[in-house]
């Protein structure tokens, strides 16, 4: 589906078991021209259904749901479809402990319910092309219990560790682009690399991994 001016159309799938907030989402993003509520899921076990039958290219899915959580339901919907829809987290608080969990699933990233609709529709748009959602200082405070021994790098070159680096402080390709000055497409060959070296499924993941493992330092990494 395309809007007036050709623009593809982003369909978004909300996940959340309270009713009133799921009609306030869908009321703030219906208000986007580019951007679709194509169903909503009062729980996490509806999630999966919903996806196969309604293919929404982001799911924006609450982490706290009575039978099946958004953490469940993230790691059912990168287990079960071959082309999964990206996932954003929707928190009330930022610090929450699912909510690491949820990243560390493969979710691309979360915003706080009390966000303003723009920032909402923003990260639903980023994470439609396949960047990620990131607060480093709140991914940092959530690692910070996580982190195992550093176990060095899994073969990462130093260039792939630079990039690795500037996704942690929550760079897009671009800005990592200037950053280095390489190419875009460079910037991206290098993402890949480090995606399939970390084995995670998106740049987030790949971040939560690598604080995890010690590849990025907690406290000397600037935001």
């Amino acid at each position: 589906m395309t809007t007036d001016d050709a623009e593809p159309v982003i369909t978004v799938l909300i996940a959340d078991d309270e009713e009133l907030t799921r009609t306030g989402l869908r009321a703030l993003l219906s208000a986007k021209p580019d951007l679709e509520v194509v169903g909503e899921a009062a729980d996490g076990a509806d999630v999966l259904g919903m996806a196969e039958r309604l293919r929404p290219d982001v799911v924006l899915m609450d982490v706290r749901m009575p039978r099946l959580d958004g953490i469940e339901a993230t790691r059912l919907l990168r287990s079960a479809l071959s082309d999964p829809p990206k996932v954003v987290v929707i928190t009330t608080f930022e610090n929450d402990e699912y909510v690491y969990d949820a990243l560390r699933a493969g979710a691309s990233g979360f915003i706080r319910k009390s966000a303003p609709s723009r920032q909402i529709a923003h990260a639903i748009r980023l994470v439609a092309t396949g960047d990620s959602v990131l607060f480093p200082e709140a991914v940092r405070r959530l690692a910070a219990g996580r982190t195992a021994p550093a176990g060095g790098a899994p073969g990462l070159t130093v260039r792939e560790r630079e990039v690795l680096r500037l996704m942690a402080q929550g760079r897009s390709n671009q800005e990592a682009a200037a950053e280095l000055r390489v190419s875009l497409e460079t910037v991206k060959t290098h993402v890949g690399n480090v995606l399939a070296k970390l084995g995670a499924g998106n740049r987030t993941q790949a971040v939560v991994l690598a604080y995890e493992g010690g590849l990025v330092g907690l406290a000397s990494d600037p935001p």
